[in-house]
């Protein structure tokens, strides 16, 4: 099959958004699919605003369409609700083309958070966005419930895997500070309520791995906090294998890419019992989810290893490629594919 994934989500971005449509293009390209991505990269941009490692691309209509005809795909797939997401949309709904799409993040939540717009106004939007689509992609039952509830209809469940190769436990020694190290990865952003982690009193020491908007004012504000700036998958393996505890303090995340990283290092998970946590970790004792964030940490220090990793190896990038693809929906014939392409 020929797929064509259109995402405004891209590298130099370093997400879940980007790391799943990556290892799933990697994973569809070695079932024997043909797969073809539109993303900002081909296209003029600007940083979005609060937000400047976004990019959104300026006027990318007549590209995404020249694009979608050379590649004549079996089926598209659209990510993202940017600009290109609104570009591929708008050309496969005036040609009548089936496509399906992806809620990826908690994006009115989001918005909320960092610019007040009431949750009604973004759900309005995002339904509108998602109406058309033939299957609206959600990563757990509980984001499918939720979405349900405020009024999509057509949600299917697509899972996210973890590369336990590249993602194993392993004699790392590349945090130098004292013991128990407590470890942050992901965006520094106001959405990710990291403050919840770094003001609690812990013993040993805090490391936070990533970068985001709100990195100034987090160091400013915990001094004694250790700081790393955006690493590789193999870099990050080692800090992961290198920390005691993982810290997961968000509470609008929709699965968590990091947990099953921190997972398959052997890395024990801390959390709030919400959506993400609760669908990784399930009733694992591989992690410790707790209303009391610090007492999540020293409950998740006790929890060994092998126990961590035991549960990250029930994920796999195969499995959650296959289920994406399953999702798909063609064009019904090859004649009404070119009639809609011509």
């Amino acid at each position: 099959m020929k797929i064509m994934i259109v995402t405004d989500a891209w590298e130099p971005q370093v997400n879940g958004v980007v790391r799943t449509l990556k290892q799933t293009r990697t994973e569809l390209v070695r079932i024997g699919h043909e797969v073809e991505i539109i993303t900002p990269a081909e296209f003029q941009t600007i940083p979005c605003p609060t937000y400047p490692d976004i990019s959104l691309s300026l006027f990318p209509g007549k590209k995404v369409v020249q694009r979608i005809r050379e590649f004549a795909p079996d089926a598209i797939h659209i990510a993202t609700e940017g600009p290109l997401g609104l570009s591929a949309r708008a050309y496969a709904v005036k040609n009548k083309l089936p496509f399906s799409t992806a809620y990826h993040t908690r994006f009115p939540e989001y918005v909320k958070a960092r610019i007040g717009v009431p949750l009604a106004w973004t759900y309005a939007f995002l339904r509108w966005f998602h109406g058309p689509s033939m299957a609206v992609m959600a990563p757990t039952i509980v984001v499918k419930n939720d979405l349900e509830k405020f009024g999509f209809t057509n949600v299917v469940l697509w899972s996210r895997g973890v590369d336990l190769d590249i993602f194993k436990p392993q004699d790392s020694k590349v945090l130098n500070s004292s013991h128990p190290i407590f470890l942050y990865v992901g965006r520094v952003a106001i959405e990710k309520n990291i403050n919840a982690f770094l003001e609690i009193d812990l013993p040993g020491s805090k490391w936070v791995v990533g970068d985001g908007p709100a990195m100034s004012g987090i160091k400013q504000k915990y001094p004694k906090v250790n700081y790393l700036g955006v690493l590789n998958q193999y870099e990050l393996a080692k800090v992961y294998a290198a920390a005691d505890v993982f810290v997961f303090p968000s509470k609008t995340d929709t699965f968590g890419l990091v947990l099953l990283e921190a997972l398959a290092c052997g890395t024990p998970v801390a959390a709030f019992p919400v959506t993400g946590p609760i669908d990784v970790l399930g009733s694992s004792p591989a992690g410790a989810m707790n209303e009391d964030l610090r007492e999540a940490c020293i409950s998740a220090l006790k929890i060994p290893r092998e126990v961590a990793r035991a549960h990250a190896e029930k994920f796999s990038w195969k499995a959650a490629s296959e289920q994406f693809a399953e999702h798909l929906k063609p064009v019904p014939s090859p004649e009404i594919h070119a009639t809609a392409l011509a």
